[in-house]
């Protein structure tokens, strides 16, 4: 005997089969996105189109297998050409992008689903700007050379440091960057990197404001000496952003100084020397002074790395550091004590890491920019001892010659945490 539904019945059961399909696409939707631990923002100077922009991929992090996914609209142009640096506003609603080749910042606001819009675009003071720091006063920015007509690609000079005052968003208005900060030296809105003699050309790499944001440091090197000789500048940062030399600034920091990183206590900076293959570790005086730690080689202050070091993260949760090794395409992993830096491992990422970081919302997850291999290597941190186990399907593509990280935290409902 066959059995006949009637009308109503058929109804009820379409219902209660549209209505569970609909719950499982909801939950599915809510556990996609509770998965989603952070945003990583990775800069590529693509070079391509009639207008030769760079971009911004966009992965999000699975927090279960560490895989990094684009997301579906990635990429995004970087508002101009060679993006060579990254730094995300302490609200984690902004990601502003170092342009060289244009001598240009670009902000960009971040939605809900981390995806990126374009707010503003400002020149810096001088030529080809290089690094970026910030903190929720103000946005560092280092110039490779001080501004027209004092130096030009074809009659380099000095580099210098210029500041950016901040101000806070509010309900209706994104967060905005003020002109940069005038020197009361009278040289403009820039401080210049100088030494003793003005045949002297400093050209800086890199750029670290300090958790306190008392202090910020400038690794650079001179390109008049053979070997080249590096230093450490260092200013106390003043009402509006303005600057002023410590004490016994520059500081000596070996040969080529190629990147900086502090920790959460602003107690302990740490450079990477490229030429020398180590890094340096300095604890902090009271008055922003460097003073070099004496427990590394040799009672020393350097630590081994491996070949051309070329990035350097602290974790600020776990006491851990990591170094990308540029010729070798090695990460170093480091126990941190005190400012003494203890090798705990040598992870293979891809080709040529110029850039690292660590996920800002668990501070489980390390990522590098690998920019011959055109790919992002990501790992999952062993927070007992700081050693590294490879991310599900590392490395990832990204687009060509892959130059800078950046991140937020996401807090699994669609928005960074503020």
């Amino acid at each position: 005997m066959r059995m006949k539904f009637n009308k109503s019945r058929q109804l009820v059961l379409v219902s209660a089969a549209s209505l569970l399909a609909a719950t499982l696409v909801t939950a599915c939707s809510q556990f996609t996105q509770t998965l989603t631990v952070d945003f990583v923002y990775v800069a590529s100077n693509k070079a391509e189109g009639p207008n030769q922009y760079g971009e911004i991929d966009v992965f999000e992090i699975n927090s279960m297998s560490g895989k990094m996914r684009q997301i579906p609209t990635s990429p995004f142009p970087s508002g101009g050409r060679n993006p060579v640096a990254e730094v995300v506003s302490s609200d984690n609603l902004n990601l502003f992008v170092a342009n060289r080749d244009d001598n240009s910042i670009v902000q960009f606001t971040i939605g809900t689903d981390g995806k990126l819009y374009a707010y503003a675009t400002f020149n810096t003071p001088g030529i080809f700007p290089i690094g970026l720091a910030m903190n929720k006063s103000n946005l560092f920015v280092i110039d490779t050379f001080q501004p027209l007509p004092i130096c030009s690609p074809a009659s380099p000079c000095t580099g210098s440091i210029a500041v950016y005052p901040v101000t806070a968003a509010t309900t209706n208005t994104p967060l905005t960057i003020s002109t940069p900060a005038t020197n009361p030296s009278g040289s403009g809105k820039y401080w210049p990197l100088t030494l003793g003699s003005s045949t002297d050309i400093i050209t800086p790499t890199a750029v670290n404001v300090i958790a306190s944001g008392a202090f910020v440091y400038v690794t650079a090197y001179d390109t008049t000496q053979t070997p080249t000789v590096g230093y450490i500048y260092a200013f106390s940062v003043g009402a509006g952003g303005v600057l002023t030399p410590v004490a016994g600034s520059p500081f000596a920091a070996g040969t080529h100084p190629s990147a900086i990183a502090s920790d959460s206590t602003s107690a302990h900076v740490y450079v990477t020397d490229a030429a020398k293959g180590v890094v340096l570790s300095y604890a902090v005086a009271s008055n922003g002074a460097l003073v070099p730690a004496t427990s590394g080689i040799g009672g020393s202050n350097q630590f081994a790395a491996g070949a051309q070091p070329s990035a350097i993260v602290v974790n600020q949760a776990y006491p851990y550091a990591y170094v990308a090794n540029a010729l070798d395409s090695t990460v170093t992993a480091y126990s941190v004590n005190n400012g003494a830096l203890t090798r705990v491992g040598i992870y293979t990422t891809g080709a040529q890491p110029v850039a690292i970081g660590i996920d800002p919302s668990t501070a489980r997850f390390l990522y590098t920019a690998n920019f011959l291999g055109n790919t992002v290597s990501g790992w999952q941190l062993n927070k007992a001892d700081g050693t590294l186990l490879i991310s599900q399907f590392s490395p990832y593509a990204s687009d060509a010659n892959p130059t800078a990280v950046a991140a937020i935290p996401h807090d699994g409902t669609g928005g960074g945490i503020q």
